[in-house]
């Protein structure tokens, strides 16, 4: 099977052009084991484009567990890049994804910007500030000068599989800090459910994060920074607290290809 290896900001993807749907879509050992680090070509996730009438392509995303997940805005990035690659796209896109109906585009510098969902609102909780962005996620403000110290995967398991979500299938967990001065990027470090662990970055976790910290003052676009490198949340905010024209913009680069025998 070819395949092809992509990442954004250090969140890294197996791609598979599925156009002709020979990938066994249903076989999440074969996923799991495709993005194992040790035993397989190694990833973040792994996402199959595929043709879908009325589109330009349809996103079908796996988390790292083999299992078919939920939004991921990094992913969705390199999926636009990966269809620029294969000559699906020019420099525009419409494709499906979990969540609905994206938009992307892909400037002279190679640089993503991707159309993610609405979100209606945010909601206070014991663990931190809730919202959907696509997927799940709980965020977590942090003093100052705490962040790289702090346990990102100890903590972001115990919320991940804590009382208030383990009904809703889990959460992802985004621990921020706030920048001392104007103009200086949030700094975010994410626990992502699926992987289980900490990734280098998360789309629609610093996507969480931008929104959130609108709350604090943050005006759009919203700088921030992870492990792997720096993103942009651009947003328009409603009266009703609710956010629409949300994007997320950033880097998304081929990394190499390959066959591996199945």
């Amino acid at each position: 099977m070819r395949f092809y290896k992509y990442q954004g900001t250090g969140n890294d993807f197996v791609m598979i052009d599925d156009r002709s749907r020979t990938f066994p879509a249903d076989d999440y050992a074969l996923v799991r084991r495709l993005c194992d680090r040790r035993r397989g070509i190694g990833a973040d996730g792994l996402i199959l484009l595929r043709t879908l009438p009325d589109f330009d392509f349809e996103m079908v995303y796996y988390n790292a567990d083999g299992y078919v997940g939920s939004m991921c805005g990094n992913g969705g990035r390199c999926t636009v890049a990966f269809a620029k690659q294969l000559g699906v796209i020019q420099n525009q896109a419409r494709f499906l994804a979990a969540d609905g109906p994206h938009e992307a585009s892909v400037d002279a510098d190679g640089l993503v910007r991707l159309r993610m969902i609405d979100v209606a609102g945010q909601q206070e909780m014991p663990d931190g500030i809730f919202l959907n962005t696509g997927s799940p996620h709980i965020v977590r403000f942090l003093p100052a000068s705490t962040l790289a110290e702090h346990n990102v995967y100890a903590e972001g398991r115990a919320v991940r599989f804590g009382e208030h979500f383990r009904e809703r299938g889990g959460t992802n967990v985004n621990f921020v800090e706030e920048p001392q001065q104007t103009g200086q990027p949030w700094q975010v470090r994410t626990y992502e459910r699926g992987v289980e662990d900490e990734t280098f970055s998360c789309g629609t976790g610093v996507t969480a994060v931008a929104l959130a910290a609108a709350r604090r003052g943050a005006v759009s676009p919203v700088p921030l920074r992870t492990i792997g490198g720096d993103l942009s949340v651009s947003f328009a905010l409603q009266a009703d607290g609710s956010f629409v024209d949300v994007y997320l913009n950033g880097p998304a680069e081929f990394v190499f290809e390959g066959n591996i025998a199945l």
